[in-house]
């Protein structure tokens, strides 16, 4: 092979392209043999002796009783994988030096790996047009995590994260770039991409919102922050920032636009029929409506109390993960039909409820929780969770 056109992808799915011909690991193949492959060409700059390359492959729990014999059959069957992309190309891009087995460097290949980190350092050095256009040159080649079925390999980890880290800090430093340019789209765009590939980064939600926002694209943004809502309170228990939370409102108070008559007004406003019990809510509209509570009972002096019911584990350790996700979702709907249809509902965290009951004194509040707790266990008797309730009145805002 005098004159190779060869093209190797580790950044997401794992492939080899010759020419016109590709093998990439979504084939149905031996996991070994990818990896195998994998590992030869990451470390082409070097022969690699026998012994690595059977201790890579083997545990010692599943270890051959000839492991050089075992490991001269996969190099076998890899030479075979890549002599699919052109005859003989196994034996010409894996030869034997010295008793060890090497990637052959003296063919010229492109590998997005090496591109990636090149741009991104180049980039770095740049002006701020040099620097813009070197990262979306990088970016582009950033398919997915480093040989992101291999994950699990001990050699793989430091390099995915390694390359991880780089991409996430690139996009940061690309996407206020693209902005001051006006460049919103292309900015969504790469943040799309990016919370796949970072799905936890709240920075990333923060920039696609305000992008979204921008473009007028305000239901988008609703949507972005209710799945990252989900999925921060799924993996992690956590609710979103404050700087997310502003940018929600924005959203869904932005989210009308044009002038509506009094009448539509009052149209978005009628809750559906067949609404009863108590008015759950958001958090962050919770407080929007105790604050206006709190001016309210300045005035009148009637009676407000917020209840929070808590749930625990026995004798209040904390509930494994699954436990608390089932205990809180079924208490959600106790918690609505168990209040009055004045009453106001809100989760507050991970494993909390917290009540608005107006016209209530202390007495009737801790009855109004009391009757939460007892339907749930009614309902759920054999439930691992404790429920603890606590009442203290609404303090007037003087």
């Amino acid at each position: 092979m005098e004159s190779v056109d060869l093209e190797v992808r580790m950044l997401g799915g794992f492939s080899v392209r010759m020419k016109d011909q590709e093998i990439s690991d979504s084939d149905n193949r031996s996991r070994k043999v990818w990896l195998l492959l994998a590992y030869m060409i990451y470390c082409r700059n070097r022969s690699i002796p026998p012994e690595e390359l059977v201790s890579l492959l083997w545990s010692e729990e599943e270890g051959s009783s000839n492991p050089l014999n075992a490991l001269k059959t996969m190099l076998h069957r890899v030479r075979a994988t890549l002599n699919q992309l052109d005859s003989g190309a196994g034996h010409d891009l894996i030869v034997r030096r010295g008793g060890s087995y090497a990637w052959n460097d003296s063919v010229p290949f492109f590998f997005d790996v090496d591109e990636f980190e090149r741009l991104c350092k180049a980039g770095a050095s740049g002006d701020e047009e040099e620097k813009l256009e070197r990262y979306l040159q990088a970016l582009a080649l950033y398919r997915g995590d480093f040989l992101s079925k291999l994950s699990s390999e001990p050699w793989v980890v430091p390099i995915a994260a390694y390359f991880h880290n780089l991409y996430v800090q690139t996009v940061q430093e690309t996407l206020p770039l693209l902005e001051s340019r006006d460049r919103l789209t292309d900015a969504v765009a790469l943040c799309r991409h990016a919370v796949e590939v970072e799905p936890y980064n709240e920075t990333l939600y923060q920039h696609l919102m305000r992008d979204l926002l921008d473009l007028g694209r305000q239901r988008e943004a609703i949507n972005v922050f209710e799945e990252m809502s989900q999925l921060l309170l799924d993996n992690f228990g956590l609710m979103p920032s404050e700087e997310l939370r502003a940018l929600h409102r924005e959203a869904v108070r932005t989210v009308n636009d044009r002038a509506l008559s009094l009448g539509t007004v009052r149209e978005q406003l009628r809750e559906p029929e067949g609404a009863g019990g108590a008015l759950y809510c958001d958090y962050d509209f919770f407080k929007v409506i105790y604050h206006a509570e709190a001016r309210a009972i300045a005035r009148s002096g009637d009676a407000v109390h917020i209840g929070l019911i808590s749930v625990t584990g026995e004798k209040g350790q904390e509930l494994p993960r699954r436990s608390l996700d089932r205990c809180m979702e079924n208490l959600r709907e106790l918690v609505r039909t168990n209040l009055r249809k004045g009453d106001i509902a809100a989760r507050c965290s991970v494993s909390q409820y917290i009540l608005m009951l107006p016209r209530a004194n202390y007495e009737n509040s801790c009855k109004v929780c009391e009757r939460v707790v007892k339907a749930f266990f009614r309902q759920y008797p054999h439930s691992p969770a404790e429920l603890h309730y606590s009442v203290q009145p609404l303090e007037p805002n003087v």
